[in-house]
């Protein structure tokens, strides 16, 4: 009688997964950090300023200003005191929303952000860096300081996006139909960047598709996968930040995207993010595209709603050393920003160049 055994089956799942890390709950991380009233008026009031300008309810521009990305919780709010107040200055002519990155797209390595590595030594304690961004962003938002990130990893949301006033979808993940499809159902205004060839279509046919309802694969504040299902987002919006080797900032490129989001049915409703391919990654360029778009509102120029700065308390960028205590205070660790005695001299004197503009623009539409 024959006794062997039968083959073993080959292995058809999970073959290059060496481990599955419970995570918390996005209602768990939401006691751990529960929103509190003076939080849920600063995002709302955020959030609802955001579409008045969009919808030229509001004359003002937005000024989405911070770090390259968020390392450093104590810096955060150092830097964070330091914009409110600047803020409250500028109220007449722009509402600033602050910069808080915590995910960072990467085409090959690198470090991929506070959620993903808040130790920043290559362990990927998520769950204590998902309940750290929380914080933070409570603790903003307690500030009264409305916040602007990054929606890349597609659950995210569920953790933090009640804590945020608006979200841009990068370069990278516009043409994803997954962030089309999440995009869809944030309760944000988006801000959906061109690609990074510089090519307008993939940023337009992204806000047409999440004006649109979606069903798609998610999970619930109970962690339960479900299929969310989206009513569509109305505030969609495009970002220009350059792309294939060149700015696209400049009046004729702002004409160009203006007449193609026209063409397309859409609101003609421009952010223009001054580093990336528009600064060629220089910080020091930075000033001049700010400079240059407040010279076009100043021109006329309506289609440009908001811009983005990449800033932090000192300026430059650092790698990351082994000994994180060698870490220089303030300075980024991802992209090279201006720093903060060249934002304020920027925001002011384009406070100063825009006021005349803005209060024509009241006096108009009164």
């Amino acid at each position: 009688m024959n006794h062997a055994r039968p083959p073993a089956a080959p292995a058809l799942e999970n073959v290059n997964v060496i481990g599955f890390d419970a995570m918390p709950t996005p209602a768990e991380v939401h006691a751990r950090a529960p929103l509190t009233a003076k939080a849920a008026e600063t995002v709302a009031r955020g959030r609802a300023t955001l579409r008045a300008i969009l919808e030229r309810r509001d004359p003002r521009i937005f000024v989405v200003a911070g770090p390259c990305s968020i390392h450093d919780p104590v810096a955060a709010l150092d830097y964070a005191r330091r914009l409110g107040r600047l803020a409250g200055e500028l109220t007449e002519t722009m509402f600033v929303v602050m910069r808080v990155y915590f995910e960072k797209p990467r085409t090959a390595t690198g470090w991929k952000g506070f959620i993903n590595d808040p130790r920043m030594d290559d362990s990927f304690h998520i769950e204590e860096g998902i309940t750290r961004a929380r914080q933070l962003l409570l603790d903003l938002a307690e500030l009264g300081l409305p916040t602007g990130s990054e929606a890349l990893d597609p659950l995210s949301p569920q953790y933090l996006a009640d804590l945020i006033a608006w979200y841009a979808i990068g370069a990278r993940t516009t043409e994803s139909q997954t962030h089309r499809e999440m995009a869809s159902g944030l309760s944000t205004p988006v801000g959906f960047k061109n690609g990074t060839d510089g090519a307008l279509d993939v940023a337009i046919n992204a806000i047409k598709s999440a004006a649109h309802p979606h069903s798609f694969l998610g999970i619930n504040a109970d962690g339960r996968t479900a299929v969310v299902r989206t009513r569509g987002n109305a505030h969609g919006h495009l970002v220009l930040r350059g792309g294939g080797g060149r700015p696209n900032y400049d009046s004729v490129s702002v004409k160009l995207a203006e007449r193609a989001l026209v063409k397309a049915g859409l609101a003609p409703n421009i952010v223009v993010d001054c580093s990336h391919a528009n600064s060629l990654k220089d910080p020091s360029l930075q000033p001049l595209v700010f400079a240059d778009c407040v010279h076009q509102i100043k021109e006329g120029s309506i289609s440009i709603v908001g811009m983005m700065l990449e800033s932090h308390i000192n300026p430059g960028n650092q790698p990351i050393p082994e000994d994180l205590s060698q870490l220089a205070y303030g300075v980024s660790v991802t992209d090279a920003c201006i720093g903060w005695d060249t934002t304020e001299e920027l925001l002011r004197r384009a406070h100063a160049e825009l006021a005349p503009v803005i209060a024509q623009r009241r006096a108009t539409r009164s």
